[in-house]
C-alpha cells in the first residue's frame, strides 16, 4: 500500500501531439483496452472496419488526416476477427491472421520496420497464427494461438517484456511468457492472463501496477500476486483489473481517483477487490477509472468522472462502482483515458428514459463513407454502439465534440458490431 498520489500524465514528451490535438485537454494517455467477453476471442468476423475521433497521426486510417465525429471506414481492411487502439495508433486482426497498424509510428508501434506514420493500413511484420491484438500507449502486443506473445514499439519501462529497454519497430518475443490466453495493454505496462488462471504483468510499475507487491518496473513478465483461477484482465493508464472466480473484480495499482474501486484512494501494490460486484464477465480500464460488464448486461463504473466517463449522469469521482445508465444488453465494453464503448444486442435502453441513448426514433446505421447501411429491426440492427465521456475530438462518434456523462448512440454501417476500441482521442468499431 501506499499514500494517495496523482497519476503522471508524461505530457513532456508528447508536446506536439499536444499542440496538433488542441481540443484535449492533457490527452497523454489511451489504452488499447478492449473487451469483447471473458476470453478476448470472441465475436465472428465482420465485412470491415470503422473509426471516428482524432486523425492527427493518422490513426482513422482513411489516409487524409482529417478527424470525424462521425464513423468512416478504414481504408482496405475486411474480415475483421480483432481491433486495438493506443494513443494514437491503431491495429486489426484479419480472418487470414494477419495484423495491420496504422497511425503514429514514432516508436515502431505499427510493426512493420519503420518509423515513418501511416495513415492506411500497413501489415505488421513477421507474425503468423494470431489469436487477439491489444495496445498500450505506444506499443502493440499480439497473442499467438500457441500462447506465446509478441510485442513492438515503445520500450521505455520495459513493456515489451523481451528483458531489453530498446524500442523495436518490428514484434518481439514476451520473455518466457506460454500458455497465455488473453492479454492487455495499459499505458506503459502490459498484463497477461494464462491458461492456468495466474496473472502476469511487466514493464512501468510506479504505482504497483504489476501486482507483485512491488515500484520496481520489470522488463520480463512477473505473476502478480495472490490470482490463480482469474477469467479476464484489463490494463489502464497506471493500474490493472482482473475477473477472478466467482466474478468478482480485483485491482492494484494507481488508486488516485479511486479506480481500484475499493472505497479508497490508496494505492496497492498486490490486488484488492473492488467493492459489491458479482457475476462480472469482463472488465475494461482508463487513465483513472474502471468499467466492468455484469453478467446480466449492466455495465459498472468507477474512479475519475471529470468528462462523464462513469457514465452515471454526473460528473463526480467515485471510489465504489457505480451503474452505467440506460444500457442492458451489453455485449463488449472498451476504454481509454476519458471516453468508453459499449455494444449492445439491440437498442439496450429502450425504457430507460434517456433519449442520449439513441433509443428516441433516431435512425441507427446510417450510410458512412459510402458503406451501405444495415438493416434495422424495431429496436434498430442487430448490434449497436454507445459511447460515453470525454469527446473533446469526436471519439464519442455522435457528430459532436460534446462530453457526455450518460451513453449516446453511434450510427456505425456495421451490421453487427463484434469489435470495439478505445484509443486516444479516437475510437474503431468492425
Amino acid at each position: 500500500m501506499g499514500e494517495p498520489n496523482r497519476p503522471v500524465r508524461r505530457a513532456a514528451d508528447r508536446t506536439g501531439r499536444a499542440l496538433a490535438a488542441v481540443l484535449v485537454a492533457a490527452l497523454v494517455w489511451a489504452p488499447g483496452a478492449h473487451a469483447a467477453g471473458p476470453n478476448g476471442d470472441g465475436g465472428g468476423v465482420v465485412p470491415f472496419a470503422q473509426a471516428w475521433g482524432g486523425n492527427e497521426d493518422g490513426q482513422l486510417g482513411t489516409g487524409d488526416g482529417t478527424g470525424s465525429t462521425v464513423p468512416v471506414a478504414v481504408a482496405g481492411l475486411t474480415g475483421i476477427r480483432d481491433l486495438a487502439a493506443g494513443l494514437g495508433h491503431s491495429l486489426a486482426l484479419l480472418r487470414d491472421g494477419s495484423v495491420w497498424a496504422w497511425g503514429d509510428n514514432d516508436n515502431g508501434q505499427l510493426g512493420n520496420g519503420r518509423l515513418d506514420d501511416s495513415g492506411t493500413p500497413v501489415r505488421v511484420l513477421g507474425l503468423t497464427g494470431v489469436k487477439a491484438v491489444a495496445a498500450g500507449d505506444d506499443f502493440s502486443l499480439a497473442l499467438l494461438r500457441d500462447g506465446t506473445v509478441r510485442a513492438w514499439g515503445d520500450n521505455d519501462n520495459g513493456q515489451l517484456g523481451d528483458g531489453t529497454r530498446a524500442d523495436s519497430s518490428l514484434p518481439v518475443q514476451v520473455h518466457g511468457l506460454s500458455g497465455a490466453k488473453a492479454v492487455a495493454g495499459g499505458d506503459n505496462h502490459a498484463v497477461a492472463l494464462l491458461r492456468d488462471g495466474s496473472v502476469w504483468a511487466w514493464g512501468d510499475n510506479d504505482h504497483g501496477q504489476l501486482g507483485n507487491g512491488r515500484l520496481d518496473d520489470s522488463a520480463i513478465p512477473v505473476r502478480t500476486l495472490g490470482i490463480t483461477r482469474a477469467g479476464a484482465v484489463a490494463a489502464g493508464g497506471d493500474h490493472s483489473l482482473a475477473v477472478a472466480r466467482g466474478g468478482t473484480v480485483l485491482a492494484w495499482g494507481d488508486n488516485f481517483s479511486g479506480q481500484l474501486g475499493n472505497g479508497t484512494n490508496i494505492d496497492s501494490t498486490t490486488p484488492v477487490e473492488v467493492q459489491a460486484l458479482t457475476g462480472v464477465e469482463a472488465v475494461a480500464a482508463g487513465l483513472g477509472h474502471s468499467l466492468a460488464l455484469a453478467g446480466d448486461g449492466t455495465v459498472w463504473a468507477w474512479g475519475e468522472n471529470a468528462s462523464g466517463q462513469l457514465g452515471d449522469g454526473t460528473t463526480t469521482d467515485s471510489t465504489v462502482p457505480v451503474r452505467v445508465l440506460g444500457l442492458r444488453g451489453v455485449t463488449a465494453i472498451a476504454a481509454d483515458e476519458g471516453h468508453n464503448l459499449a455494444v449492445t444486442s439491440s437498442c439496450g435502453c429502450r425504457g430507460a428514459g434517456l433519449p442520449p441513448c439513441g433509443c428516441d426514433g433516431r435512425p441507427y446505421g446510417l450510410p458512412v463513407s459510402g458503406q451501405p447501411a444495415p438493416a434495422a429491426g424495431p429496436d434498430g440492427p442487430g448490434a449497436v454502439v454507445h459511447a460515453w465521456g470525454d469527446n473533446g475530438q469526436g471519439q464519442l462518434g455522435n457528430a459532436t465534440t460534446a462530453d457526455s456523462s450518460v451513453p449516446v448512440g453511434v450510427p456505425t454501417a456495421i451490421g453487427k458490431v463484434s469489435r470495439i476500441a478505445a484509443g486516444g482521442g479516437h475510437s474503431l468499431a468492425g
